[in-house]
């Protein structure tokens, strides 16, 4: 019965998440959107932030409870399960192309900041400075997507637009409403997670590369579904290459900024196997820019190599 209301709460607390990252962004974009805040520093903001939201609050309520098997293994997790299994999904779907910025700057920028990250780490924290140094990348990262924008050879994601009907009020109430769905949310998810490692005599480690990486990789699978069945199959990736730079840059970034992080020799591995996953997606487009059915299956079978090995280990 315990096992059964842990699984529960993890249910709820993804849902709390997602949910609430949603209803958070819609009424922040809204409320920046009556103030007349230009739609591309909204999206670039915002809507980049929130599809996020979800790894940044598991990350720094697991941090700060001390927890930092999960803080850690969440953002790797994530990463790795959203090119293996979101884009090898996707692309098994149909074939996706990737824009020429994307391939040139954003997913090498992801391979150098997944070891920028192992190597701050080696020394088994992530401490202030280390939390500076992926910033200071982080804002390197968000000029550069300013400046493509303007340059009108990038979008910013969809961003929702206010009517007459959406009243300041409500929009605020909407907002707040929204952040307390994701603290609440991200306080479940960790609670059970940890509940559920220590029923099955599982590492926090173990769960949080897999369930909790999932739950909050969610809102990315998502969107680049629906995006490649628009047609935006450019974007289906691009998000999900952007959502990897949010997750090691701002989310382990603000969480190291606000505690200390301890980083396991373990997670050595798992941040050389999100290295690998990104060089085994830069070397499936960099011929022609696209990914087809037979690059989808080559990373789910990595996934699935790196799954089995989890389990082994657990």
């Amino acid at each position: 019965m315990q096992i059964i209301i842990q699984l529960i709460l993890l249910v709820l607390g993804f849902v709390l998440l997602i949910k609430g990252a949603d209803k958070f962004v819609e009424g922040s974009s809204k409320i920046a959107d009556k103030f007349h805040i230009p739609q591309l520093v909204i999206g670039l903001t915002i809507v980049a932030f929130g599809t996020s939201a979800p790894e940044a609050a598991v990350s720094i309520n697991a941090a700060l409870d001390k927890n930092a098997d999960i803080a850690i293994s969440n953002v790797l997790g994530s990463n790795i399960f959203n090119i293996l299994i979101i884009i090898g999904i996707t692309c098994i779907i149909l074939p996706l192309s990737i824009q020429k910025s994307t391939l040139y700057f954003e997913l090498p920028y992801v391979i150098i900041s997944t070891l920028v990250l192992l190597l701050l780490g080696l020394d088994g924290t992530l401490t202030l400075l280390d939390g500076a140094i992926l910033w200071v990348m982080f804002i390197i990262f968000f000029i550069y997507l300013i400046r493509l924008s303007k340059s009108g050879k990038a979008q910013a994601d969809d961003v929702p637009e206010a009517s007459e009907k959406d009243k300041i009020p409500y929009l605020i109430l909407i907002t707040i409403l929204g952040m307390a769905a994701i603290i609440i949310g991200s306080d479940l998810t960790v609670d059970s997670a940890s509940n559920i490692a220590e029923i099955f005599g599982m590492s926090p480690r173990f769960i949080g590369l897999t369930i909790v990486a999932f739950g909050t990789s969610l809102p990315e699978l998502i969107t680049s579904i629906t995006a490649a069945k628009k047609g935006k199959d450019d974007i289906a990736v691009g998000n999900i290459v952007g959502s990897n730079l949010f997750n090691i840059l701002f989310v382990l970034a603000t969480t190291a900024l606000i505690t200390p992080v301890n980083y396991a020799s373990s997670f050595i591995i798992d941040a050389i196997v999100a290295i690998a996953a990104a060089v085994v997606l830069l070397i499936c487009v960099f011929r022609d820019r696209k990914i087809g059915k037979s690059g989808g299956i080559l990373m789910i079978i990595g996934y699935a190599a790196y799954f089995a090995y989890l389990v082994l280990l657990r």
